[in-house]
C-alpha cells in the first residue's frame, strides 16, 4: 500500500465515502442486502455505469461485500462489511443533519423528500 499524507483525518474519510452516491448506497445497505437492480430502483438518478463504479470502489476499500451465488442466472448481492458497519454513526449523523437542513430551508420536509424507507 502506498504511503499517503493527509492534512486532516476527514480527508481519509471522504476518500472512502465522498462523492454524490457512496453515502446513499451505504444508507440503503444499512437496511440489508441489495442486488444491483434494487439499488437502481432505489436511486433512479444514478446511471448503471456510476453505480457499478461506486460499488467496485466501496468493495475495494473493504466497506461492502459482494456476494456471488453459484446459480443460473447468476445472482449478486451487496451488503455492508463489518468495517462498513463502523460507518453507521456517521451515516446516521449525515441523515439527521440533512433532515434538519431540509426543514430549515424548505419548512415541510415531505414536500422535498421522496417516499422511501430511508425517509420515515
Amino acid at each position: 500500500m502506498e504511503k499517503k499524507k493527509y492534512n486532516i483525518p476527514v480527508e481519509a474519510t471522504l476518500e472512502i465515502i465522498g462523492g454524490k452516491w457512496k453515502c446513499v448506497i451505504l444508507c440503503h445497505l444499512t437496511y440489508g442486502k441489495k442486488r444491483t437492480s434494487e439499488l437502481r430502483r432505489l436511486m433512479p438518478n444514478i446511471t448503471q455505469k456510476m453505480l457499478t463504479q461506486q460499488l467496485r470502489e466501496l468493495e475495494e476499500d473493504g466497506v461492502i461485500n459482494r456476494i456471488i451465488y453459484n446459480q443460473v442466472p447468476p445472482k449478486v448481492e451487496y451488503e455492508l462489511s463489518e468495517y462498513g458497519w463502523s460507518l453507521q454513526d456517521i451515516l446516521d449523523s449525515l441523515c439527521a443533519w440533512g433532515e434538519s437542513h431540509i426543514i430549515r430551508t424548505y419548512g415541510d420536509k415531505t414536500k422535498v423528500l421522496e417516499d422511501s424507507v430511508l425517509n420515515e
